[in-house]
């Protein structure tokens, strides 16, 4: 018997239905909340076109202070996650968390939507994250389109982060800025939280079930049709050959959760990148008792807020 449209053809709970009339329904990650001034952290921000081809937005936050300050401020470019199949930049879980830790920081944040697979599969979601940091560095001497950027970015001291897809997405927007050097941006560090690698065989105490991993391979796929597997060098970068010898910063902070079943991952980045002859400076955060993206999810527990401490301490370190 033929499959009717209504029909699911891959079911991935709870992130993702697809139909077999290639309808498909988001299951998490679909509300979004406007821009704006948020009145608990006196955060503002606005949304900006970042690629008139695509119609793909950036989301600015300037902390309240910026505007009787003349200092400039660390800039971050954030990628959210949602292995690159939900979630946007405009869900209240990442205005939310953008909000409070620019707040903390005060920096100058830009949160980056991106094309989602499966309608735009992989690699969709690097080359808009690439268009987005070329479209951020246009601001460097202060002549870009976008006034926010050009009157309180600090250029010369930039930090890319992301959880889950997003720290996947910076790690290797961080090697391509090695590789294409973009003019007047010093890209200084890099936040990965809760990093979405993965491979083929298993590193540390991660799961060796069969089956579970062929269901991380299976979400994989799904973002990228076309993929050699769990081993493809976007999933699984650190056994690449080339691993550390192209990142283009000189520090590295990588924040993982106990009960994290990716916080394998985590360590065995820190542990390659530190064996890679890549000269700089890698820590690892291990947040006790927690879950994958958990700082999201209950922001308010002091796992969170330590982890939202540390961060902004890290992206400070280098302020005059």
């Amino acid at each position: 018997m033929e499959p009717t449209a209504s029909e699911i053809r891959i079911d991935i709970p709870p992130l993702i239905r697809v139909y077999q009339d290639g309808r498909i329904e988001r299951l998490l990650g679909t509300q979004t909340v406007p821009p704006g001034l948020d009145p608990k952290t006196n955060v503002e921000s606005k949304d900006v076109v970042y690629c008139q081809e695509t119609g793909q937005c950036v989301r600015i936050y300037v902390p309240g202070t910026v505007v009787t300050s003349t200092q400039k401020l660390p800039l971050l470019v954030y990628f959210h996650g949602g292995r690159f199949c939900i979630e946007t930049a405009f869900s209240p879980t990442y205005h939310n968390y953008l909000n409070a830790l620019v707040s903390e920081s005060k920096i100058v944040a830009v949160s980056v939507d991106y094309r989602r697979a499966p309608e735009h599969p992989i690699p969709a979601a690097y080359d808009d994250s690439w268009t987005a940091l070329k479209w951020v560095a246009s601001h460097y001497d202060g002549n870009g389109p976008e006034q926010w950027l050009n009157r309180y970015a600090d250029f010369e001291n930039v930090y890319l982060s992301g959880d889950s897809a997003g720290a996947n997405i910076a790690h290797h927007i961080a090697i391509k800025t090695s590789k294409e050097k973009l003019d007047g941006m010093n890209l200084v560090g890099m936040i990965l939280s809760h990093p979405y690698f993965w491979g083929k065989e298993p590193v540390g105490d991660e799961v060796k079930n069969p089956a579970v991993r062929a269901k991380f391979e299976g979400v994989w796929r799904l973002a990228s049709p076309t993929t050699s597997g769990s081993d493809d060098p976007l999933i699984n970068p650190i056994d690449d050959q080339s691993f550390g010898r192209f990142l283009g910063c000189k520090r590295v902070l990588i924040c993982v959760a106990e009960n994290d079943i990716l916080k394998y991952r985590g360590w065995y980045y820190c542990d390659k990148l530190k064996n890679s002859g890549w000269d700089g400076e890698v820590e690892v955060m291990e947040a006790e008792g927690e879950d994958h993206v958990f700082h999201l999810r209950n922001s308010c527990c002091s796992n969170a807020v330590a982890k939202l401490k540390k961060v902004a301490e890290f992206m400070n370190q280098g302020k005059a």
